[in-house]
């Protein structure tokens, strides 16, 4: 099995494959699962959910306490269209995979298992909680951190999501250096508070920016402090975002008009992973939330330790 770059092979006393117990099933790759030796079931310390950089430095940290932990990734990171990460200590302008791939090393020096996989359910079964995953594997552990981070919708223009990660950017802290002293536009999107901002942040990178509204209305005063950083507006409807053989050209107006941008930055409405479809009567469920076994939800944004004493959602921000 290929986890975060790297070969892995599960312990045989890792997983069960029924939440019974006591059967034998198959990993994702074949190797059978096998009671303890005494009958009884493994139970871990920890399982984090998430392999980002946020779950992976916290399984990191757990496993270095002498803990127990397994760490379970479906292998779709938020940036993985993005060609290249920017701003991270030590590893500035690495490929997310190896970013990944690099973490996960360090993880499973720890003895931390790493399983490729995708969480589907969460469950209270005997003072611990029951993990399983698409493919029907069960982990036990006594406690869970929720590491599944933030997730980028986009403006629904045609284009957007075909450039995005290569000539459509979000954040100029990440990309903009790669851009800078470009022509650049800013698409004004349902992330209002957000777009405004962008397009007088972007300013920095570049003397020439434009910011298309779409559907803003902006104030007297924002088109005031667009002006004062020499930030032009942009008026009518954006009709899609050009590119030709990958290579961004710029934004077409409904009028048929192009203007020539080598970068446009948008501003993606932005929310909480959520773990799909819990089947246990004990989960409920509320939005936006994250599950968690017990008879209340996970809301992040009060506070990082979840509603169960033994669940913790890693607090995530937009950038």
């Amino acid at each position: 099995m290929s986890v975060l770059g790297a070969t892995f092979r599960p312990s045989p006393l890792l997983l069960l494959t029924s939440k019974q117990f006591g059967t034998f099933g198959a990993y994702p790759d074949g190797d059978k699962v096998v009671r303890s030796g005494r009958g009884g079931i493994v139970v871990h310390d920890v399982v984090v959910i998430g392999g980002g950089a946020a779950g992976l430095s916290a399984a990191l940290v757990l496993a270095r306490s002498c803990r127990q932990v397994v760490l379970i990734d479906s292998g779709e990171p938020r940036n993985m269209a993005a060609e290249t990460t920017h701003g991270f200590l030590t590893r500035d302008g690495v490929a997310p995979e190896q970013l990944l791939a690099t973490g996960g090393a360090e993880v499973r020096r720890y003895g931390a298992q790493v399983l490729a996989d995708r969480v589907v359910d969460i469950a209270a079964v005997d003072g611990c909680f029951s993990v399983e995953t698409e493919t029907g594997a069960v982990v036990v552990a006594r406690a869970v951190v929720v590491a599944t981070g933030l997730r980028d919708e986009l403006p629904a223009i045609p284009g957007v999501r075909e450039q995005w990660g290569k000539g459509v950017l979000h954040c100029p802290y990440c990309h903009g250096y790669e851009v800078r002293d470009a022509p650049l536009a800013v698409l004004g999107g349902a992330n209002r508070a957000f777009s405004v901002h962008q397009a007088s942040l972007v300013r920095q990178w570049s003397d020439d920016v434009l910011f298309f509204p779409q559907e803003i209305v902006l104030s007297a005063d924002e088109r005031l402090r667009l002006s004062t950083r020499n930030v032009h507006v942009v008026e009518g409807e954006v009709n899609r975002v050009v590119a030709h053989d990958g290579r961004l050209d710029g934004v077409e107006l409904a009028s048929g008009q192009l203007i020539t941008r080598t970068a446009v930055f948008v501003g993606p409405r932005f929310t909480r992973s959520t773990l799909p479809g819990p089947t246990s009567p004990h989960c409920a469920t509320r939005t936006p939330t994250w599950w968690c076994p017990s008879r209340t939800s996970i809301d992040s944004s009060r506070n990082a330790h979840a509603s169960s004493p033994k669940s913790w959602a890693v607090p995530v921000r937009s950038g």
